[in-house]
C-alpha cells in the first residue's frame, strides 16, 4: 500500500485527538458537547478550523466572541489567544489543521 490510513473517532462523546502529527502538518479532530470547551491557549502555528457539525463559539485575543456554524472554515494566525467552546445544544465537531507543523 502506498497510502497510510488514519482512523478517527465516530460518535458524540467528547473527543480531542491528534490524528496526524508529522513534519508537514498536524491534523486534529474534536467533538464537544454543550458546555464543553478547550483550555485557553495560544495558537502554535497557523490554524485552519473546519466546523463539521454544530456551532463553535470562539473568542480570539481580546475580541468579542463569535459563533460559526457547520460548513465554515476559519483561518487563525500564529500566536493568537484562543478560547474554543460549544455553547449550542447540538454536538460540535471540528477538524483542525496546523500548517506548517508546530516546531514544539
Amino acid at each position: 500500500m502506498v497510502e497510510k490510513v488514519y482512523q478517527m473517532v465516530v460518535g458524540d462523546d467528547k473527543t480531542i485527538e491528534r490524528v496526524i502529527a508529522d513534519e508537514n502538518l498536524h491534523f486534529n479532530h474534536m467533538i464537544l458537547n454543550k458546555g464543553e470547551a478547550l483550555p485557553e491557549h495560544f495558537s502554535n502555528s497557523t490554524v485552519y478550523m473546519s466546523v463539521v457539525r454544530g456551532v463553535v463559539t470562539l473568542m480570539l485575543d481580546d475580541q468579542v466572541s463569535e459563533s460559526y456554524e457547520a460548513g465554515k472554515v476559519l483561518k487563525i494566525p500564529f500566536n493568537t489567544k484562543m478560547n474554543v467552546m460549544n455553547n449550542d445544544e447540538k454536538v460540535l465537531e471540528l477538524y483542525v489543521v496546523k500548517a506548517p507543523a508546530p516546531k514544539n
